[in-house]
C-alpha cells in the first residue's frame, strides 16, 4: 500500500510540474503568435507604403505650394531649415491624404499641421486631449501672429459665438481651432457647426494629437476618442493627420480601424532622441530624504535651470512643491483641481522663467513648447515605458543636454499598480517600466528602442545613460532560487493562516521582522540589502513567480501579494532563477559622477572618477554566500568605497566631527570631493574594514539608520546584536566607530568613520 501511496505522490509531482510547463509553453507561444503578427503588420505596411510611394516622393521639393511653405517656414516661423520627416508629413497632408505621424516628443510635430494650415484656404481643425497644451500653443501662435482660437467649456458665450461664426464663412480669418474630444462628442450644436463648415468648403484637415489616445491597447486610452471614428464619415474629403510621440504597431494598426483610415500613410521618424541622459536612481525611504535628493540635485546639478518634477498624484505633487519653496527653489505646482487660471499662471510663470520648477501630474505638458527644460525627474515610476518616454521627452528640445531621472522604489511600483490594474493592459506596461528601472547592466537607450520595436546598438548610446556613462563593469548572472523559494514559502505560511501580506510585510518578514503569523523561524535572513531584496520581489513579480492580488476598501485599493502561476516550479524544484549582478570594474575606465547622482544598486557599484579627477580606490567587504552544503562562507567582493556612501544612503546626511567629537571650525572643512580611505582589519579574521570619508559642513550625511557621536575609544551600541534603530531599519547594517589615537591629528579632523558588517553589502 505505501509503494502505491509514493507512486501517486510521485505522479502527482510530476503532473504539478508538466501543468507549469504546459502553461509557460502556452505564453511562449502566445508571444511568439503576437509577435509574429506584428512582423506582419510591419510588412503589410511598409508594402502598402512602398506601393503609395511608388509615384511620388513625399520628400521633394517639386509640389506646387513648396516655395510658399519654405517661405512662410522663414518669414512666419523663423526656422530654416525642417527636420526629419517633417516636411513629407507637410507635403501629404496638403495632397490631402490621410496620414500618420510617429515623431520623438520635441521632433517638431505641431509645426508639421500649423505650416500647412498657415499656406492653406480655410480651417484646420485640431483635436488636443489637454488643455494646457492647447493653450501652450495658442501662446506661441500669438507670438507669431498667426491667428487661432481655443473653444472648450471654459469659453466664454461672447468668443463662442465669434468662433462659430468664423467657421461657417470662407471669409472666416481663423486657421487653427483647438477642440477637445470631449467637445465633439458632447456637443451636438457643434458638430452642426463643423458639418456646415465642411459644407462650404471651410474645412480644409482634422489634426488628431495624441492619435494613439484612440486604442484600448494605447497607454493612455481615452473614451471620448472612439467618438473620432464618426469624422471620416461625416468629412470624407477632409484629410486626417494623426500624431503621436508613443504608438506600437499594434497601436497604430488599431487606430486606423477606429478612425476609418486603413490606407493612411505611415512616416515614423526614430525615436531616438541623442540630447537626452536617461538615468535611474534610488529612492530614499522616507519623504525627507527624498526631497534632500532632489533639492540637492536641482540646487547642485540643475542651478538656475528650467525643469519639471512627475509625480504619482495631486497631494504629492503639492508636498513636494511646497517642501521645494521652503527650501527657497521657485517653484509652481499643477494639476488638474486647480482652477484653468491657476494651472495657466502656473504654465505662464514657467514659460518666462518666474517658475523654476513645475510639478505637477501627468496632466501638464503634453505639447510644452519650452526648448530649454534641462532636466525632467520622476518622483515615482512612470505607469509605462511609453508614459515615460514622453514626459522625459519635454526635456531638451533645443538639442543641448538634458536629463531625465527616475526615482525608483519598490513601494511606488504597488502604488501605480493598485491604480493600473483596471486597464486592460495596464499590469503589462508597469511591468516593463518596472524592468527598465531594475535593469543593471544594459543600455537605457536600447530598453526604450526595442520596446518600440527599434533596434539601437549601445555604441548609439554614447555615453548618453548611466548604464553607459559609467565604466565597463562586469555583469555576473548569480543565482537566487534559494532566496525566491524562501519568499514563496512566506506567502504559503501566511495564506496557511489566512492572513494578506503587502510587498513591505513580506520583506519584513522575509529579515525576521514584522507579525509572528507571518514569520517561518526555519527561513534566515538574506544577506542582501534591502534595495537588492526588493529587486528580486520586483523581478519575481515582472517574470510571473508571484503576483499582485487587489482589493477594495471603502477609501482605497490595497495591494497584497500572492504566489503567482510559476510558484509551482519553485516549490517543486524545476527552475532556476537567476539575476545580473554587477560585480567588478574595468580598472582602466574612468567615469565622472555628477552631483547628486547615485550609484547603481549591484553587488558591486561601478568605479567612480570624482571632480577633482583622482580616482577612488577599492575596498573589499565581506559578503555571506552560501555554499555548496547550503551553509554560509565568507568571501570577498571588490568594492568601490564611495558606494558604501551611496548605495547605503549614507551620502545625505553629514556629520562633523573633529578628534575630540566636537564641531569642526569652519577653517578645517574640506570639499566633497575630498575623500580618504582607510583599512583597518579589526577583528580576528579581518572581516571588517573602514571606510573614512572626509565632508564638509554644507555635506552632510543622510541615512536611514543611527549613527551616534561617540568619544574616543567608546564601543558603538548599535553594534550590539538586536539592537533597534528609530526607523525600523535593521541596525546591522552600519556603524559609526571612533578612530584609534594612532592615526594622526590632521587625518581626525571633520572625518567620520563608517564600518559595514558581514552579512550588509549596499
Amino acid at each position: 500500500m505505501s509503494d502505491y501511496k509514493n507512486e501517486l505522490c510521485k505522479v502527482e509531482s510530476e503532473l504539478s510540474l508538466l501543468e507549469v510547463e504546459l502553461q509557460e509553453l502556452l505564453e511562449r507561444q502566445s508571444s511568439l503568435v503576437n509577435r509574429r503578427a506584428e512582423l506582419k503588420l510591419i510588412l503589410e505596411q511598409s508594402e502598402l507604403d512602398n506601393q503609395q510611394n511608388q509615384h511620388i516622393k513625399w520628400e521633394g521639393t517639386d509640389f506646387p505650394w513648396t516655395a510658399e511653405l519654405d517661405n512662410k517656414l522663414k518669414s512666419v516661423f523663423k526656422l530654416n531649415e525642417l527636420r526629419s520627416m517633417q516636411r513629407q508629413t507637410m507635403n501629404a497632408t496638403l495632397a490631402k491624404e490621410d496620414c500618420l505621424l510617429i515623431m520623438p516628443t520635441g521632433g517638431g510635430k505641431s509645426l508639421c499641421f500649423q505650416l500647412p494650415a498657415v499656406i492653406s484656404k480655410g480651417l484646420t481643425l485640431v483635436i488636443s486631449p489637454l488643455v494646457s497644451l492647447m493653450e501652450d500653443q495658442q501662446m506661441a501662435l500669438e507670438l507669431l501672429k498667426i491667428p487661432s482660437a481655443i473653444f472648450t467649456s471654459a469659453t466664454s458665450k461672447e468668443e463662442a459665438k465669434h468662433i462659430q461664426e468664423d467657421m461657417v464663412t470662407t471669409k472666416g480669418h481663423l486657421k487653427l481651432l483647438y477642440v477637445t474630444p470631449e467637445k465633439l462628442a458632447k456637443s451636438k450644436r457643434f458638430m452642426n457647426r463643423l458639418e456646415k463648415s465642411y459644407a462650404v468648403n471651410h474645412l480644409t484637415r482634422i489634426v488628431i494629437d495624441e492619435v494613439h489616445c484612440c486604442s484600448q491597447w494605447g497607454h493612455d486610452f481615452r473614451p471620448d476618442y472612439k467618438f473620432l471614428g464618426i469624422l471620416k464619415r461625416q468629412f470624407p474629403n477632409a484629410p486626417i493627420l494623426g500624431l503621436t510621440a508613443t504608438a506600437t504597431i499594434n497601436v497604430l494598426e488599431d487606430v486606423k480601424k477606429i478612425l476609418n483610415i486603413p490606407r493612411a500613410l505611415l512616416f515614423r521618424a526614430s525615436f531616438n532622441r541623442p540630447n537626452l541622459f536617461y538615468e535611474v536612481q534610488e529612492k530614499p525611504a522616507t519623504q525627507k530624504d527624498t526631497m534632500d535628493k532632489i533639492f540637492h540635485l536641482i540646487n547642485k546639478r540643475f542651478r538656475g535651470q528650467s525643469g519639471i518634477i512627475y509625480c504619482f498624484s495631486r497631494k504629492d505633487s503639492e508636498e513636494v512643491a511646497t517642501d521645494l519653496k521652503s527650501r527657497g527653489i521657485k517653484a509652481g505646482c499643477y494639476h488638474a483641481d486647480m482652477t484653468a487660471q491657476s494651472r495657466s499662471a502656473v504654465h505662464r510663470k514657467w514659460l518666462s522663467g518666474d517658475v523654476q520648477v513645475v510639478v505637477a501630474t501627468v496632466a501638464f505638458g503634453m505639447g510644452i513648447d519650452k526648448p530649454d527644460v534641462r532636466f525632467v525627474i520622476h518622483h515615482s515610476i512612470s505607469k509605462s515605458i511609453e508614459n515615460l518616454y514622453q514626459e522625459s521627452g519635454r526635456a531638451g528640445r533645443d538639442g543641448q543636454r538634458s536629463d531625465c531621472i527616475v526615482l525608483y522604489r519598490l513601494a511606488d511600483v504597488t502604488r501605480q499598480s493598485s491604480m493600473v490594474f483596471t486597464e486592460q493592459t495596464g499590469l503589462p506596461n508597469l511591468y516593463g517600466i518596472v524592468q527598465y528601472c531594475i535593469d543593471v547592466a544594459k543600455c537605457r537607450r536600447s530598453l526604450i528602442a526595442r520596446h518600440f520595436g527599434e533596434v539601437w546598438e549601445s555604441a548609439q548610446c554614447d555615453k548618453m545613460c548611466d548604464h553607459c556613462d559609467r565604466a565597463q563593469c562586469q555583469v555576473k548572472v548569480k543565482d537566487v532560487t534559494h532566496y525566491c523559494k524562501d519568499l514563496v514559502s512566506i506567502l504559503d505560511a501566511a495564506a496557511a493562516t489566512q492572513q494578506r501580506v503587502t510587498s513591505a510585510k513580506l520583506l519584513d518578514a522575509w529579515y525576521g521582522r514584522g507579525p509572528a503569523g507571518v514569520k517561518v523561524k526555519s527561513i534566515a535572513a538574506p544577506s542582501l540589502a534591502k534595495d537588492q531584496a526588493e529587486r528580486i520581489l520586483a523581478q519575481l513579480l515582472v517574470e510571473g513567480y508571484l503576483r499582485e492580488d487587489f482589493h477594495f476598501t471603502a477609501y482605497s485599493t490595497i495591494c497584497y501579494i500572492i504566489p503567482g502561476p510559476k510558484a509551482k516550479l519553485l516549490r517543486n524544484g524545476g527552475v532556476k532563477v537567476a539575476i545580473d549582478f554587477v560585480q567588478a570594474c574595468d580598472q582602466s575606465s574612468k567615469n565622472t559622477v555628477k552631483d547628486g547622482s547615485a550609484a547603481p544598486s549591484s553587488d558591486t557599484p561601478h568605479r567612480v572618477k570624482h571632480k577633482n579627477n583622482s580616482e577612488t580606490s577599492n575596498v573589499k567587504v565581506q559578503k555571506n554566500k552560501l555554499n555548496s552544503k547550503g551553509t554560509t562562507s565568507k568571501s570577498p567582493v571588490t568594492r568601490d568605497p564611495s558606494s558604501l556612501l551611496t548605495n547605503s544612503k549614507l551620502a545625505t546626511k553629514k556629520l562633523m566631527l573633529d578628534h575630540h567629537g566636537g564641531p569642526a571650525k569652519p577653517s578645517e572643512t574640506h570639499s566633497m570631493t575630498d575623500i580618504e580611505f582607510n583599512f583597518d582589519d579589526e577583528d580576528e579574521g579581518g572581516s571588517k574594514e573602514r571606510v573614512r570619508k572626509v565632508t564638509s559642513q554644507s555635506d552632510i550625511l543622510n541615512s536611514d539608520h543611527i549613527i551616534k557621536t561617540l568619544p574616543k575609544g567608546e564601543a558603538n551600541p548599535a553594534s550590539k546584536r538586536g539592537h533597534n534603530d528609530e526607523d525600523g531599519v535593521a541596525s546591522k547594517k552600519l556603524k559609526l566607530i571612533s578612530k584609534s589615537s594612532s592615526d594622526s591629528e590632521d587625518d581626525l579632523k571633520d572625518s567620520i568613520v563608517i564600518s559595514e558588517d558581514d552579512d550588509f553589502v549596499p
